[in-house]
């Protein structure tokens, strides 16, 4: 990715055009040579290709190669080799320069925070101490696997549900806006029309009349949404909304906790301690359950048990209290842990198989009601209009 840097030379703003993996690696280049960086911005048209880069990927191949004997600088050179330019290559490139300069692997990996996030950083910090790092390793990608299917397992959930409003959405706009202005043709040269034939009547007149103008409206309305969901301080205010739901705000918490416990568990097993591994823990909570760990890492400090806290502070379940007492008694702390989110997922499963058995047949009933009363409106003033008749 190319940059453009405003740095200070000899007294003077030079502009400087300048490439590197990311903006993070970039302003540490400059910041090691001493160079005194007074703005930067991407060049036009320049993109990253994070993408490229598949984290799983890479942590099955160096797991792979690590337990097959080669050292950690041989194994990145190996996946290095192999790598076809772009975005992994340059990844690579940077981890293996990193390593021959001497530095921890963990300290490598915290260079470049958009392709490794700070947990599997820690992970490695703390193998680094213990020696195993295949081990460690494979306990992250275990724990990415996890939540990547808790998260599908949600995400599938909601697909449904949303190909039923946008084909039902779909089929609506087309009877308001194609079929009644058509079908309402009929009752022109009628007198004595019945209300829903008057009703018919004015709404196709409307259509044809400011057809443009209506069809205008919804696409702006449908693009303004997307751009308002795309903003992410709407988009937070809008789940704000939608997590007042008691229902919905007991699932996110069960979400958040089987999360946050699985992180636990894993820091715990990779020889982290508790305060630091709750710290790191703690960026994947929502906003009031990570105010509520702060509050309890303050009682923890002071020597407190662990179960107790986190339940006073309503960071846990009964059944996890139960299993952390039992983990603190026994120093099996982090095999409970994953214990405790796995308990927190059978419960979400459970959750999303009665939200799909019940809210999915439901929807289905609302929108095939609405549509239902739409060609009902129809019809029903013919039928008024031949019983009049007889």
């Amino acid at each position: 990715m190319r940059f453009v840097a405003k740095v200070l030379a000899d007294g003077r703003v030079v502009e400087q055009e300048l490439e590197a993996a990311s903006e993070q690696q970039l302003r540490a280049h400059l910041s090691g040579e001493g160079v005194q960086l007074i703005g930067l911005r991407a060049r036009a048209g320049s993109r990253t290709r994070r993408s490229d880069f598949s984290l799983p990927l890479f942590t099955q191949e160096l797991v792979a190669l690590l337990e097959a004997g080669l050292s950690l600088s041989e194994a990145v050179d190996t996946l290095g080799d192999k790598a076809v330019e772009g975005a992994t290559r340059e990844v690579l490139k940077q981890l293996a320069e990193g390593l021959y300069q001497g530095l921890p692997f963990s300290k490598v990996l915290a260079n470049q925070p958009e392709h490794f996030p700070p947990l599997f950083a820690a992970t490695v910090a703390s193998a680094e101490r213990t020696g195993h790092l295949a081990d460690a390793l494979r306990r992250y990608h275990h724990y990415e696997t996890r939540l990547s299917a808790v998260r599908k397992r949600v995400s599938s959930a909601l697909i449904y549900p949303a190909v039923i409003i946008a084909v039902g959405g779909g089929v609506l706009l087309f009877l308001l806006l194609y079929v009644i202005p058509r079908f309402s043709q009929i009752y022109t040269t009628m007198r004595d029309l019945p209300f829903a034939a008057r009703a018919m009547l004015w709404w196709g007149e409307t259509v044809q009349a400011y057809g443009w103008w209506l069809g205008l409206a919804v696409v702006a309305g449908v693009a303004g949404m997307i751009a308002l969901l795309r903003q992410p301080a709407r988009l937070a205010s809008l789940l704000a909304l939608l997590w007042r739901s008691p229902r919905l705000a007991q699932l996110r918490r069960l979400f958040a906790l089987a999360r946050f416990y699985r992180t636990l568990g894993l820091l715990l097993a990779g020889g982290i301690a508790a305060v630091p591994a709750l710290q790191l823990a703690s960026q994947l909570l929502p906003d009031a359950l990570r105010r509520a760990l702060e509050r309890a890492l303050v009682d923890i400090r002071a020597g407190q048990p662990l179960a107790a806290t986190l339940t006073r502070h309503d960071l846990s379940t009964p059944v996890a209290e139960r299993l952390l007492r039992v983990g603190e008694q026994s120093g099996e702390l982090a095999a409970m842990c994953e214990r405790i989110a796995q308990f927190c997922d059978d419960e979400l499963d459970r959750a999303i198989d009665l939200f799909t058995r019940l809210f999915e047949p439901l929807l289905m009933l609302g929108i095939g009601i609405l549509i239902g009363t739409i060609v009902f409106l129809l019809y029903m003033p013919i039928f008024e209009l031949a019983e009049s008749i007889k």
